[in-house]
């Protein structure tokens, strides 16, 4: 087997980013908190990508529900920690990649050691894992850490970057002290205020929220991935447009289509207050 080389590696970069740019990606740390649906994808996509330094947290273990879109989720990983066999398929990429993983996750004892160091975090929790979001944005907020969220909504990716000086995770969703499910609701709204997904749900009682349950699709979970990945390479080199809320963006695979809405205030926005009450009323909440 020959060498592993890094140049020759990711030569085919080249042309969409300089020699120079390229090894600035080496030289970068990303912390991805989540490898599920899209948190192992992000995670292998950015290592594809280059980027060489990753910290990488999740409890969980893999089990048969994930195969229809977690990256990592097989017959062989099935009941070990995501963190571990996410970790060796980024080594099977860049062998000599620098990986520090927090197999229990993110929480309040370790988030300063998860953030220590880090050029931007990429958001790859659960939907509904709110406490552990609402500390991870905290915490970007007040150490000036640019970060991202893609959403996997239906057969779309719906995005929202929070950069240094731009509008918090908090002053756009409006959640914090709030019951889980009136969380749940707002979060959904803010996080795609198109509501592009909405048109093709082919059986609505497969949404559950109060039971932490919905569908999910591969091809959101993939789309999302590029789509963070972009946004990545952009705020990392620091060329390129970047969007920041309350700009969101939602690219629909099912419909073609693609929405880009600017709600100043967040869910403070009318159009934002009245899809949360149309929400809370189909809900019984």
């Amino acid at each position: 087997m020959a060498p592993f080389d890094y140049d020759t590696a990711f030569s085919r970069n080249l042309g969409w980013v300089t020699g120079p740019e390229q090894r600035q990606l080496a030289g970068k740390r990303v912390a991805i908190a989540g490898m599920g649906g899209v948190g192992g994808a992000h995670l292998l996509t950015l290592a594809r990508l280059g980027v060489r330094h990753f910290h990488i947290a999740d409890l969980d273990t893999f089990e048969l529900a994930n195969f229809n879109r977690q990256t990592g989720a097989t017959l062989g990983s099935l009941g070990r920690h995501k963190v571990q066999v996410l970790a060796e398929l980024a080594r099977e990429i860049i062998p000599d990649c620098d990986i520090k993983i927090f197999p229990q996750g993110v929480n309040a004892r370790n988030l300063h050691e998860f953030m220590a160091g880090v050029d931007l975090y990429v958001d790859g929790l659960d939907f509904f894992a709110f406490a552990a979001r609402e500390m991870v944005f905290a915490c970007c907020h007040e150490e000036r850490i640019p970060a991202i969220t893609v959403a996997p909504l239906g057969m779309s990716a719906a995005l929202l970057n929070f950069l240094p000086g731009s509008m918090s995770f908090e002053d756009y969703f409006l959640i914090a002290g709030r019951p889980e499910l009136e969380k749940a609701v707002r979060f959904l709204v803010g996080l795609a205020p198109a509501l592009l997904h909405r048109h093709y749900l082919a059986d609505a009682t497969r949404v559950d929220l109060k039971a932490h349950k919905g569908p999910s699709t591969i091809m959101a979970c993939q789309l999302c991935a590029g789509v963070a990945a972009s946004e990545a390479l952009k705020i990392l080199l620091g060329r390129g447009k970047v969007w920041a809320a309350p700009h969101a963006i939602q690219f629909d695979g099912y419909q073609n289509r693609l929405a880009h809405t600017w709600r100043p205030g967040g869910n403070r926005h009318p159009f934002n207050r009245l899809a949360i009450l149309l929400a809370r009323r189909q809900l019984g909440i």
